[in-house]
């Protein structure tokens, strides 16, 4: 439906659709690789979700952004647009996945999704609200990008160890993010004129 949406759309939307679909068609990577990869590396689940899955999925969210910003050279606020979209639609195709894998059939996965999606909002803001301003200045556009995406990744590792804690660490894990964005949302309103 996306693809349909994304054809039928002017005025530059097709962009928009196609970079969702670039969010969620990057899930699949980390879908097929995190099971295998502590396999590979001898890690166990907690290392695996600590360690690996963070590193996978930020860089996967990355990657549809450094194609966006060497081929198009967009401005600054498209810059961050982008970065939100595609870690919203990795989110939205993340959380899908979940719940056929593991069933529907628990409320709390209810709470899962919107923290997941709020953890994920906010590390696409970080690394794209650091993008428009690091990729306006040529000798900081390598080392800037790497900081970035280290923010995003320990942000995203300390989520995924409180959420494998379990018990009531686990649930003010998910409330965590919403409160930040919700915060960060407030925050942004007060700072504009």
């Amino acid at each position: 439906p996306l693809l349909i949406a994304a054809c039928a759309w002017e005025n530059g939307s097709t962009k928009f659709f196609l970079f969702c679909l670039a969010g969620m068609g990057h899930v699949c990577f980390p879908l097929i690789s995190i099971p295998f990869l502590p396999r590979f590396y001898g890690a166990d689940n907690l290392a695996a979700t600590a360690e690996i899955a963070p590193v996978v999925e930020e860089v996967m969210k990355l990657l549809p952004l450094l194609f966006y910003l060497l081929v198009f050279e967009p401005k600054a606020e498209q810059i961050r647009i982008t970065a939100v979209m595609v870690a919203l639609s990795f989110a939205t195709f993340e959380n899908i996945c979940y719940l056929i894998q593991n069933g529907a059939g628990h409320f709390p996965y209810f709470f899962r999704g919107i923290g997941t999606g709020a953890m994920h909002v906010i590390c696409g803001a970080i690394v794209g609200g650091g993008l428009a301003y690091v990729w306006q200045r040529t000798w900081l556009k390598i080392a800037g990008t790497c900081g970035l995406l280290g923010a995003a990744i320990t942000l995203h590792a300390i989520y995924n160890l409180l959420i494998a804690y379990g018990g009531a660490v686990q649930y003010t894990a998910y409330l965590l993010p919403v409160v930040i964005l919700a915060a960060g949302k407030l925050i942004a309103r007060r700072l504009t004129p």
